[in-house]
């Protein structure tokens, strides 16, 4: 028997809910006593999964409380869903045809639960989140720098630059200390290094059709993870001698700054995974 899919499609205020198979829909407001409906309104329905597009953070809420209820829940690629909607032909476009769309794609995929992340690791999205933040108020601040004229305006920015400036240096070493004992890492190895390059988005794939051979660009993957990973890989190369002096290497080969943070990223996941791959391997010698 197919399972039954909630598909969600969420905006800022709504939720918009339709159930596959049945076609059961309805719209729920996007906060806590919404989310506890939706639940409601999955359960009343049997709906084995939840699904829902990432949506720059709307979904996060209806995410964590549904799991809350007890409601799994899957996350899913908004592009992916939409090429999907154009090959099944859904020329319309509305909230709640979304919702069906998302549904229909639940239960063609076959997709699975997506695990809720765990208080370190939210914290550390956060935290990632605002050292990204820092970064563009710097690069901000720097750009009125260099047309500010007025001896106390350049004063004041040199004094905002410099709080960014600690900030930045306090929130890599929190995030670096979080990195050390999340136990996330430690289940990183249970793929390939290919493979996790994929999953990251940082593995280039192939453009090439008969005798023409395109250029290789990475696409797809988890913006998520990615983006921690561009950060993270920033901060590792300053410290460690090995990324450093491999960053080196490319800026003096001439390479593009994407380019370099693509290899830095990629690089560090390719160690994590060996790490891990050696951390487990030791441990079950060891018992």
């Amino acid at each position: 028997m197919n399972r039954i899919i909630c598909g969600v499609d969420v905006s800022k205020d709504w939720l918009d809910a339709h159930i596959w198979p049945g076609g059961a829909a309805a719209r729920f407001a996007n906060d806590a006593a919404g989310i506890a409906a939706l639940w409601l309104f999955c359960r009343s329905h049997d709906a084995a999964l939840a699904v829902m597009e990432a949506s720059g953070g709307y979904e996060r809420l209806g995410f964590m409380l549904l799991w809350t209820h007890g409601m799994p829940c899957g996350v899913v690629n908004a592009k992916s869903v939409r090429r999907f909607a154009e090959a099944m032909g859904y020329l319309e476009k509305t909230d709640r045809i979304d919702a069906a769309v998302i549904a229909h794609y639940g239960a063609v995929k076959n997709t699975v639960p997506t695990p809720p992340p765990s208080a370190a690791q939210q914290r550390l999205a956060a935290l990632v989140g605002r050292l990204c933040q820092i970064v563009g108020d710097a690069t901000i601040n720097k750009q009125r720098r260099s047309a500010a004229r007025d001896a106390e305006v350049c004063a004041s920015i040199e004094a905002m630059l410099a709080f960014l400036k600690r900030e930045q240096r306090r929130l890599e070493g929190e995030i670096a200390s979080m990195i050390d004992d999340d136990p996330l890492w430690a289940r990183l190895e249970q793929v390939s290094n290919k493979a996790i390059a994929k999953l990251a988005g940082l593995a280039p794939f192939a453009n090439d059709s008969g005798k023409r051979t395109g250029n290789r660009h990475v696409r797809g993957g988890r913006a998520g993870p990615r983006g921690i990973l561009f950060i993270v890989a920033a901060i590792v190369a300053k410290f460690d001698p090995n990324l450093k002096a491999f960053a080196q290497r490319l800026q003096q080969a001439g390479k593009p700054k994407m380019l370099i943070r693509i290899a830095l990223a990629r690089k560090l996941l390719v160690i994590l995974n060996a790490k891990a791959r050696d951390a487990r391997n030791e441990f079950a010698s060891a018992t």
